[in-house]
């Protein structure tokens, strides 16, 4: 952004909750025209969020109304450049930040069908409105999981002060991605889901070093019923509220390992043990390689 450019305007929306208190905050820009890298960086921190989104106009290739995000789609094809930031660093692919970005979208210009091109690929999302309230659902790009090394899980679990007897044996710890790789473990007990105190500094420096975006801390309720926490020390934040982005590779990695059936429909509760209590659902397709995870959305007045 030059030195005389006109601030934008920022934008304040939570994700996966219909209450400004649930969910995740996100900052979004819908026209970050003229904002180069560094600008970016710079609303990401002083709005303090673990991400924040910002739009500009779609790759030649894609089309689309979007403009830069000036909000003149017709409310339909509407296609967009995303990009991501927390406080420290961009991010590949940020699902409640695209949640929360769809929803401001289409309190503008109606519910519809948007496209957003992010670094991570291309993230379709289907934005409708039930009984007053906008849902957005986004689509993955294409998922994949793998193993951990040894070391390196004794090395979570050490920064996480879990001892390896508290984890679930029924999930096997994996990294799992669906536009950012995340961590997945699951905790035997609710208890110690919610007993969270962990060293930022030596968590932080192995998920630099694995390339991981957030830790999916996992209890498993029911056969579809999830609880979720994600720390997140590589983006300057302890904890993220509600993790899209986390949800979706949660759901390839659940079918992967056949832990759900190839259709289903999952519930991950996200939120309570830090005050906002966020719900986001995780839908699989069988014959679909895709993740689709949609919620609620609104904005922090």
């Amino acid at each position: 952004m030059t030195t005389n450019a006109p601030r934008p305007e920022i934008l304040r929306y939570t994700a996966f909750s219909s209450s400004p208190e649930g969910g995740n905050p996100a900052g979004v820009v819908l026209d970050a025209t003229g904002l180069d890298d560094a600008a970016m960086l710079a609303i990401a921190a002083e709005l303090g969020y673990s991400e924040s989104a910002f739009l500009t106009a779609p790759p030649a290739d894609l089309g689309g109304e979007g403009g830069g995000g000036n909000g003149d789609g017709d409310g339909d094809g509407r296609a967009y450049t995303i990009r991501y930031f927390s406080p420290k660093a961009e991010v590949p692919f940020c699902g409640h930040a695209t949640i929360a970005t769809a929803v401001a979208l289409a309190e503008r210009t109606g519910p519809g069908e948007l496209v957003f091109a992010t670094p991570a690929g291309i993230v379709p999302v289907a934005v409708t409105e039930e009984g007053g309230a906008v849902l957005a659902t986004l689509t993955s790009v294409e998922p994949h999981t793998e193993e951990i090394a040894g070391t390196d899980l004794a090395e979570a679990l050490a920064a996480l002060d879990w001892p390896a007897a508290d984890l679930d044996p029924a999930f096997p710890p994996r990294i799992a991605f669906a536009g950012a790789r995340h961590l997945v473990l699951a905790a035997a007990t609710r208890a110690r889901l919610a007993d969270l105190a962990y060293d930022f500094a030596r968590l932080e420096a192995l998920m630099h070093r694995l390339d991981l975006t957030t830790v999916q801390l996992v209890w498993r309720e029911s056969a579809t019923v999830f609880h979720v926490r994600d720390p997140f020390p590589v983006g300057g934040v302890v904890e993220d509220p509600a993790t899209g982005a986390a949800a979706a590779a949660f759901g390839a990695y659940a079918r992967e390992l056949g832990l759900v059936p190839e259709d289903a429909v999952l519930t991950l509760h996200q939120g309570e043990d830090l005050g906002r209590p966020g719900e986001l659902t995780v839908t699989l397709r069988a014959g679909d390689p895709r993740v689709h995870v949609g919620g609620t959305g609104t904005r922090i007045v």
